[in-house]
């Protein structure tokens, strides 16, 4: 995806969750991402007890849980995370997250945008875990 691209090239100025294509980023964990020329913001879809190894990227991350419950661990702090909850990971810094036995859904934002996720097929457009 381009500097400037807003998402997928069907992707209207407005839309809904339902008709955002879902992308498998790992497993477990599918997003719903909407980007514009600074920043990539996505609905996250966590299973229960999705695990997502510990990784880095260039991009700077922050999010709220919007429901369920996930154990973050960012730089080699662990927190257990609720809705309301939310976190930062800056740049470079090593990161993983479970989520609870339920899974979890939470709204994330990253910058600069996440250009990789781009070569990631998306499944077809369809109701999410949320809302």
């Amino acid at each position: 995806m381009g500097l400037g691209e807003r998402g997928p090239p069907s992707m209207s100025t407005f839309d809904n969750a339902g008709s955002i294509p879902p992308q498998p980023i790992w497993n477990g964990l599918v997003s719903r991402s909407v980007s514009g020329e600074q920043l990539t913001l996505a609905l996250i879809e966590l299973e229960p007890n999705a695990d997502v190894p510990e990784h880095s990227h260039e991009n700077e991350q922050v999010g709220f849980l919007i429901e369920g419950a996930m154990r973050f661990t960012i730089g080699g702090e662990t927190a257990e995370v609720r809705p309301g909850g939310s976190w930062r990971i800056l740049s470079g810094v090593p990161h993983s997250v479970v989520a609870g036995p339920e899974g979890a859904v939470a709204v994330e934002a990253f910058s600069p945008p996440r250009h990789d996720w781009a070569a990631i097929p998306a499944a077809e457009p369809g109701p999410g875990r949320w809302p």
